[in-house]
Formats: structure tokens, C-alpha cells, sequence
């Protein structure tokens, strides 16, 4: 299972939001590239960057400082970059490829603007992730704000059928919260689109890591962390171990061996 340490971006910070709302943030860090020097220097071989400032359409210079951070995190050694957030046009698509970008992220314009999504999936099948988002089963969009009236089911179906094969599926209600993960909504998730998705949301220590790599390859294919690795839930070494099931067992204590009439 891919861990996908996570990167989200406000004018060329590091953040992240409660639930994705944009009053709720916490920065993290003013260099971007800092830090996913450090998640590669830990054993990372993928980050999961989210351009929020796209996302809730900022200004420019908000937009040109996460370009930039982009960029860099791309140049990172050893280091692929899965990126989203804002993601309406092919314009936006060739821009984030040239960026560097090997994964892009689709979001709101799977369902907004239907006829860029099946067009970016003929032409881009390799590159493109549907990333959906829910709450209470219900699709949500822009900047997971507004409700579609449309089941998150329904729609990973209708993307399978487009031609996706990758699809991040994020627990809205989770988000930001280390509120444990859901692991049998991801087998919903994964049966419906007939490949293995991406497990975003709620992920709060080693447990959930462990719960979704148990799960196997036909449902997960990775995970995205993002809070409880900066608040230091677990470290980016123990978090990679448990996602490619290659943990250790700590021998027992001598004492531990040895029986009560010793």
C-alpha cells in the first residue's frame, strides 16, 4: 500500500484545514520544499499536494506562490508528486504535468463540468485520479462547500465507466479530524468502481494505517496522512512500515519468558 504523506498549500504554505473549511487552518510551515525533503529523507516515495488556494479560487499571487512550491516539491529527490485542487480545465491539467506533477487530481469538475473529466480521462488515463469527496454518502464540491444531491457511489461508478483507474475518495466529516477510519466504506468504494482506491480522511494512528493495508490490494491501493504526522500521532518511518506490512514484533522481555516458579 502507497502512504502518501500530505502537503497542503495556502499561498505557498504549509497547512491544513478541519473538515476543509478554509477558517479552520493551522500553518505548518513556510517552505514547502523543506518539508518534503524531509518526508523523502524518512522514506517517502510519493506526497499528495492539494493547491487549496485554486481550490477556493484566491488571488494570484496566492495561486503563483503554490505553483512555486509545486514546482520545487517536484525537483525533490526520489519523490513523485500525486497534486490537485482547482483542477477545471485541460489547460489546468497540462499546466500541473508541466509542473512536474505524475498524478493530477480531479475534483469538483467530475460532476461540474462533465465534458472536461470524460476528455482529461481519454486523454490523460494514466495521470488523472477522480477525487471524490463525501459526506454522509453525498458527493460534495468546491472545496467540499456544496452538496450535489448526487450519492458518492452513483458517481464512482459513472467515472469507472469514463475510463479513471486511479480515485482518492475522501471521508469529508473526517478530514483534519484523526477521528479513526471507515474501512468497510472503502470496500463500498472500491466494489462500485472495480479497481482499489485511495483512503483519505480521519486517519489517526498506526491502527487505521494497518486496518487499510489489512484490507489488501483489490480495495486500497494507498492512503493519505496529513495532520497526525505533523502533531506527531506516529512517525513517517513507523507509518511506512505498517502500510507495507513489514513492521517488526519487539522480541519479549526476558522476564517476560520466563515462568512464574522461576
Amino acid at each position: 500500500m502507497i502512504l502518501f504523506p500530505a502537503i497542503d498549500l495556502i499561498g505557498g504554505k504549509v497547512v491544513r484545514l478541519r473538515r476543509g473549511e478554509r477558517s479552520q487552518v493551522d500553518v505548518y510551515s513556510d517552505d514547502p520544499a523543506a518539508v518534503a525533503a524531509g518526508f523523502a529523507a524518512r522514506g517517502a516515495e510519493w506526497i499528495h499536494v492539494v493547491d487549496l488556494s485554486a481550490t477556493f479560487e484566491e488571488d494570484d499571487g496566492a495561486r503563483a506562490a503554490n505553483a512555486a512550491a509545486i514546482r520545487a516539491i517536484c525537483q525533490t529527490p526520489g519523490i513523485k508528486v500525486d497534486a490537485g485542487g482547482g483542477v477545471r480545465s485541460m489547460g489546468a491539467v497540462e499546466r500541473l504535468a508541466g509542473l512536474g506533477v505524475r498524478r493530477i487530481a480531479i475534483g469538483t469538475a467530475l460532476v461540474r463540468a462533465p465534458d472536461f473529466a470524460a476528455q482529461a480521462a481519454r486523454e490523460w488515463p494514466d495521470v488523472v485520479v477522480a477525487d471524490v469527496a463525501a459526506k454522509g454518502g453525498e458527493v460534495r464540491v468546491n472545496g467540499w462547500r456544496e452538496g450535489e444531491g448526487l450519492q458518492a457511489l452513483e458517481l464512482v461508478a459513472h467515472l469507472a465507466g469514463l475510463g479513471f483507474r486511479h480515485l482518492v475518495f475522501t471521508d469529508v466529516s473526517r478530514d483534519g479530524m484523526q477521528s479513526g477510519i471507515d474501512v468497510e466504506a472503502y470496500r463500498r468504494v472500491a466494489a462500485a468502481a472495480g479497481f482499489p482506491v485511495v483512503a483519505s480522511g480521519g486517519i489517526a494512528s498506526l491502527e487505521d494505517i494497518r486496518a487499510l493495508a489489512a484490507a489488501g490490494p483489490d480495495v486500497i491501493e494507498g492512503a493519505i496522512t496529513g495532520r497526525a504526522l505533523y502533531e506527531g500521532s506516529f512517525s513517517l518511518e513507523d507509518a511506512l512500515l505498517a502500510a507495507r506490512g513489514t513492521e517488526r514484533v519487539r522480541p519479549r522481555a526476558k522476564e517476560d519468558t520466563c515462568s512464574p516458579s522461576e
